[in-house]
């Protein structure tokens, strides 16, 4: 007979449980920690919702009128300029000055980039819904792809800007009629900026579709019966979320860089509605006497979109587990 082996207490010992393990780390935890080491992404980051913050809550600290005339405190400089111009007329009851019809600038900053963020948010949302849609409906189903791929080069085909030119001409009075001045021009103008460019997000989303719906986890839950539309809101979105956040970003930038060229161009809000792009219009006449009503807008659209792009650079890193702990 043999003897029963021995059994090493050691062994017994490593094997038993000590305690609770620890729940598991969460992605997004991870994510977080990536974009926290990309130092343009947490400027950006923080520059944005600093913007949006300020023309959010803004006019209802500076009360002013931006659109109230004032002839008599027309021309006034910003208060800095004091500092190297004794002889500028200023007043501290408008630190950015007025412009030639005594329109305080500060508030017209306020409340045109209220104007203009609201355009860019809209108009991203709108742009990213299409684009999403294209792109999954052509990367599942292989009978949608040739038609909603060279409809996608299609507009990828078309000039942009002029395209906005003969739409706005086309469609601003019907919707002035219906919506007001003000709404027909802000339902327009994001429908048009949304309209014109999902092709992008369109192009990405499709890639990643054609690559997971090849996938282990797609096949087996086809395999179980899961119908078309489970399986992608279920398993195929949530894994493409990524590059749609990155797309997202760069679209917001593009839609407040387009609404800022019609206004500038004359062709976006009434003439007496403040945005970034009208208050450029207006300070270019002008500009060789009073540079800041220049500086002071283009610096807010380009510090904006500098902002969205960084954090899109930070969001495409931290996203793609490829690049995590670099």
């Amino acid at each position: 007979m043999t003897e029963p082996a021995t059994t090493d207490p050691q062994a017994i010992a490593a094997l038993q449980d000590k305690g609770p393990l620890a729940p598991p780390r969460s992605q997004w935890l991870d994510i977080w920690d990536q974009l926290k080491r990309h130092k343009g992404a947490m400027i950006g980051g923080f520059f944005l919702i600093f913007i949006t913050l300020a023309v959010l809550v803004g006019p209802y600290i500076w009360t002013l009128d931006p659109q109230k005339l004032d002839i008599r405190n027309k021309d006034l400089r910003p208060i800095y300029t004091a500092i190297w111009d004794s002889t500028a007329k200023t007043a501290w009851g408008h630190p950015f000055g007025t412009d030639n019809l005594g329109r305080d600038q500060l508030a017209q900053m306020l409340a045109g980039g209220r104007a203009s963020m609201a355009v860019g948010w809209a108009a991203m949302l709108l742009s990213l819904l299409i684009g999403t849609a294209v792109g999954v409906a052509a990367g599942f189903f292989r009978r949608l792809d040739g038609p909603l791929m060279r409809l996608t080069d299609l507009f990828l085909s078309l000039p942009i800007l002029p395209l906005l030119l003969v739409a706005v001409t086309l469609f601003r009075q019907p919707l002035r009629a219906n919506f007001g001045p003000e709404g027909g021009m802000f339902v327009l103008i994001v429908t048009i900026i949304g309209i014109t460019s999902w092709m992008p997000t369109a192009r990405i989303v499709r890639g990643d579709i054609l690559t997971l719906k090849e996938r282990e986890f797609i096949l087996a839950a086809r395999s179980i019966g899961t119908t078309s539309w489970k399986t992608i809101t279920r398993h195929l979105l949530p894994n493409v979320l990524s590059p749609i956040m990155v797309s997202a970003t760069l679209g917001l930038a593009t839609a407040i860089i387009t609404e800022s060229a019609l206004s500038f161009l004359g062709v976006g809000f009434p003439s007496d509605f403040p945005t970034w792009g009208k208050m450029l219009a207006d300070a270019v006449p002008r500009m060789v006497d009073f540079p800041e009503r220049v500086i002071l807008p283009g610096t807010a659209i380009s510090l904006t979109v500098l902002a969205v792009n960084y954090l899109g650079d930070g969001l495409r890193d931290a996203l793609d587990p490829r690049m995590r702990g670099r």
